[in-house]
């Protein structure tokens, strides 16, 4: 099987690794905060056309305001910290979900990256912030009803690539896997429409201790599955 085309990951396991050392979460965050340029670069190596990373949860408004104010503060660093060095290898940046709840200041930031790397025709790095699976089929559900009401879409002909053309990843291929660090076996509400015939890999590895050999691990993985949509193995189908 060739390699995916777009790998999503959640990122997760960054408390327990702070917990695992005695360090308080906020150690665990900038910690994985530093370990993404290499799984980008690793991505990027290896001709992995899409990687969307799941940053913040919509849900994530719910732990304690220090921890919130922290990763707000480090998501906005972190984009001002890596944008110049991910257009020089002509990655492009997007960023999808609820951006409503942001301070102008990181709206701008994230603004400001997408304006800057909108012409590289490298890999397309996705940033999931402040999204939610449930979220983003609502959402689009709503702006094809508003098209509806407008008359510019006839509702007898919604189908599921007409609503897809709404969704966050629009324009995107759909994740061809999907990888969750931390021994979680959930997808915790990310992606839900775009996962539908993605292949489910959990690893055991804490987010701080994922590195390109574990993301080359994953496309291991991801190698050995035999995709059938449905249909027969590919030894019925011989």
């Amino acid at each position: 099987m060739p390699l995916p085309h777009h790998v999503a990951i959640i990122m997760d396991g960054n408390g327990r690794w702070a917990s695992r050392r005695g360090l308080p979460r906020a150690a665990g965050h900038r910690a994985g905060a530093k370990k993404v340029r290499e799984v980008i670069e690793c991505a990027s190596e290896t001709g992995v056309e899409v990687l969307t990373l799941f940053a913040f949860s919509s849900e994530n408004w719910n732990r304690p305001s220090a921890e919130v104010r922290l990763l707000m503060d480090l998501l906005r660093r972190t984009i001002r910290r890596e944008v110049n060095a991910l257009h020089a290898n002509k990655v492009r940046m997007h960023f999808v979900g609820d951006r409503s709840r942001f301070s102008a200041a990181l709206s701008r930031d994230m603004a400001a990256a997408e304006q800057q790397t909108a012409g590289n025709n490298g890999l397309k790095l996705i940033v999931a912030v402040d999204y939610g699976g449930r979220w983003d089929i609502v959402q689009a559900a709503r702006r094809l009803a508003d098209d509806c009401v407008a008359g510019r879409r006839n509702p007898a002909d919604i189908d599921e690539s007409m609503l897809a053309e709404y969704t966050s990843l629009a324009g995107f291929r759909q994740p061809d896997l999907f990888v969750r660090t931390g021994g979680e076996r959930r997808i915790s509400n990310f992606l839900l429409w775009d996962l539908a015939y993605s292949e489910l890999h959990f690893c055991d590895v804490l987010w701080p201790d994922f590195d390109a050999a574990s993301f080359r691990d994953s496309l291991t993985w991801y190698e050995q599955r035999d995709r059938r949509f449905g249909g027969l193995p590919s030894a019925a189908r011989g």
